[in-house]
């Protein structure tokens, strides 16, 4: 009985059930139908999500230049800057820098002192 219960573990841990994803973990992803036609949703320029209401689903393109505390980051476009706030488990596996250019897709996250982007998607476009 022992040994089944260890070879259960086992199973569930190497088949992702039981671990706990990251900054490089792989997050499994439904599928789709794509015809090459189909675009990310329109982009939302910094200066425009920070005037938008609580909630507000949006696409923010531009580069995640640091991070600023755990699941924080500084985002940028070229009309602003805000923080973005990305659960370890919504990296899906993309690793970026600086340098490379992401798309986040997510929603604005208002609190009374404070404007975030609460991700919930992470695309790489470069």
């Amino acid at each position: 009985m022992k040994r089944l219960i260890t070879v259960l573990v086992l199973v569930l841990v190497c088949t992702g059930f039981v671990c706990a994803q990251g900054f490089t973990g792989e997050k499994a992803a439904k599928g789709g139908f794509s015809d090459g036609t189909n675009t990310s949703s329109a982009i939302t320029p910094v200066s425009k999500a920070l005037k938008m209401r609580d909630d507000t689903h949006a696409v923010l393109k531009g580069n995640i230049v640091k991070q600023v505390g755990h699941e924080k980051y500084l985002f940028k476009d070229a009309t602003g800057e805000i923080i973005v706030e990305i659960d370890d488990d919504d990296w899906g596996g993309v690793t970026v820098g600086p340098q490379d250019t992401v798309e986040l897709i997510g929603e604005i996250d208002k609190d009374i002192n404070k404007i975030e982007f609460d991700v919930d998607i992470v695309k790489k476009v470069n």
